[in-house]
């Protein structure tokens, strides 16, 4: 299934060029993370283009040794500038300075993370925990309910608004997604990443 959805994401002309230009974006624990890959498979699905309904390309890495915003800010810069021509919106976040944020932001408190993975984690619906870089998939509750188009809320984010509006938003682009509030349905899912 990680072959299927690498190949899925990578019909995206953007995740594709992205993948080949990775060594110079220099991320430290890099990940190309979130919407630019489960809405891209959910494009595929509903036979439309891949690229559409994508608003931004979201990078997640992890650098503990400089938690500045200023840092942050030279990171997106740079891989904008690396990525200019492609004509997307970049969207660029250590992991490792969430929690310093996070709160004044959305109104939860946040932890500290020890990775980017853990970043990728906490998605608000498990089916969307999703990452790639050249080397590895990472989707530590598995594929299935992305494919499936199954929005069920996230226990590790336990925020139900926030789920809410996040899930009819999707619903509202791609219809044919369901959304149970009931969090049962992905727990036999959970990897070792839950634990």
């Amino acid at each position: 299934m990680q072959a299927k959805f690498r190949a899925d994401v990578l019909h995206n002309r953007h995740n594709a060029q992205i993948i080949d230009r990775w060594d110079a974006l220099n991320l430290t624990d890099g990940w190309l993370v979130a919407g630019c890959l489960f809405q891209t498979v959910w494009n595929v699905l509903s036979g439309q283009p891949p690229e559409s309904k994508i608003k931004d390309y979201d990078f997640f890495y992890f650098d503990p040794a400089d938690l500045s915003e200023a840092a942050e800010n030279a990171v997106q810069c740079h891989v904008e500038t690396v990525l200019a021509d492609l004509g997307i919106t970049v969207e660029v976040a250590n992991q490792a300075r969430v929690h310093l944020w996070y709160e004044a932001h959305f109104g939860h408190s946040y932890t500290a993370l020890s990775s980017a993975r853990e970043g990728v984690d906490r998605f608000l619906i498990p089916g969307t925990c999703v990452g790639i870089n050249p080397d590895e998939v990472y989707a530590p509750n598995g594929l299935e309910l992305l494919y499936k188009g199954t929005l069920t809320p996230n226990p590790l984010t336990p925020h139900r608004s926030l789920f809410a509006e996040k899930a009819a938003s999707y619903q509202q682009r791609w219809p044919w997604l369901s959304i149970n509030s009931d969090e049962s349905p992905h727990t036999k899912l959970m990897g070792p990443a839950w634990c």
